[in-house]
């Protein structure tokens, strides 16, 4: 993340021809730039922090079968996409591409609303999706899945489940529920479906991870404390498991998520700074604190 946040902030260095922002074709051209350039900004982000050499695009390659190419090829042999884990990478791109006022993409909206140019804004936001209450959601599903695995697996599952309900206890269940969906995140149906395609292709079902997964989503559907809670899993819990399939490595979960939303953070930008009745951003706060305070006099020099 710290690659891309540099790396897309410097962009503007590059693009000096369309850095307009009340030209259309300008704003245009940026987006184009930057959704086409995310996947190969990750994908090199990846390859350096394991000591690999870069891979280029092709254009032959559709947009997820380009990034994986670019992901995980090397120049000793010939890589070639496979269609069923291409089509699951294409819909977490596409689930996660916007989701309304959230965190990051008001900071883009914020930042926007000053004037400043595209690739800084949307910098901006991959700034904001660093933050773990933000982007790490499905790596915090993985997290708890590893410890899961750690204290004993499926045969603990039921101690677990005991220790969420506890409220003491300090232990969650991550990847159920939802801030804005109450009742069942939709995104979480399609994204269940590409997690047994993907875990089929792959041979997966049986791993142990996996198998615990499968079992903790079992439970929690059919126990009466979630299902009154309306405690559901949610698009997070699928696709980390499914981006863990691939092959991705939960470091690089939330850069997935930035790749992603970078659809969705330009679109809003580009629809703010058409307004014509835009203005600049300047949330209020109301004072809470002290209506008055009484300060001692300064003691006088010699006393």
């Amino acid at each position: 993340m710290a690659v891309l946040v540099g790396m897309v902030g410097a962009l503007s260095a590059f693009y000096h021809d369309s850095l307009d922002i009340n030209n259309p074709e300008h704003r245009f051209i940026s987006a184009i730039r930057l959704i086409a350039k995310m996947p190969t900004l990750v994908a090199m982000a990846y390859k350096y922090s394991t000591g690999q050499p870069f891979m280029y695009p092709q254009n032959h390659l559709s947009y997820a079968a380009n990034f994986m190419r670019m992901m995980f090829a090397t120049p000793c042999e010939e890589y070639r996409p496979n269609d069923v884990l291409v089509r699951a990478l294409d819909r977490i791109l596409i689930l996660h591409a916007d989701h309304e006022q959230n965190a990051s993409t008001s900071t883009v909206r914020l930042a926007g609303s000053s004037g400043a140019n595209p690739f800084a804004c949307i910098a901006a936001g991959i700034a904001t999706l660093w933050g773990p209450a933000h982007g790490g959601a499905n790596e915090a599903c993985l997290v708890m899945l590893n410890d899961i695995q750690k204290i004993g697996g499926v045969e603990r599952i039921g101690e677990f489940i005991d220790q969420v309900k506890d409220k003491n206890s300090g232990v969650k269940l991550m990847g159920f529920g939802h801030r804005v969906y109450k009742n069942y995140d939709p995104r979480a149906k399609l994204m269940r479906e590409t997690c047994h395609e993907v875990l089929a292709e792959l041979g997966l079902h049986d791993d142990p991870l996996f198998a615990l997964a499968m079992k903790l989503e079992k439970i929690a559907l059919e126990d009466d404390y979630f299902v009154s809670r309306k405690l559901y899993p949610n698009v997070d819990f699928y696709s980390g498991i499914v981006q863990k399939a691939l092959g991705i490595p939960t470091e690089m979960f939330t850069c997935i998520f930035a790749l992603a939303r970078t659809v969705g953070w330009i679109s809003q930008w580009n629809e703010m700074i058409a307004d014509p009745d835009q203005k600049i951003g300047r949330p209020r706060q109301l004072f809470t604190g002290y209506v008055r305070r009484d300060v001692k006099a300064p003691a006088k020099a010699g006393k």
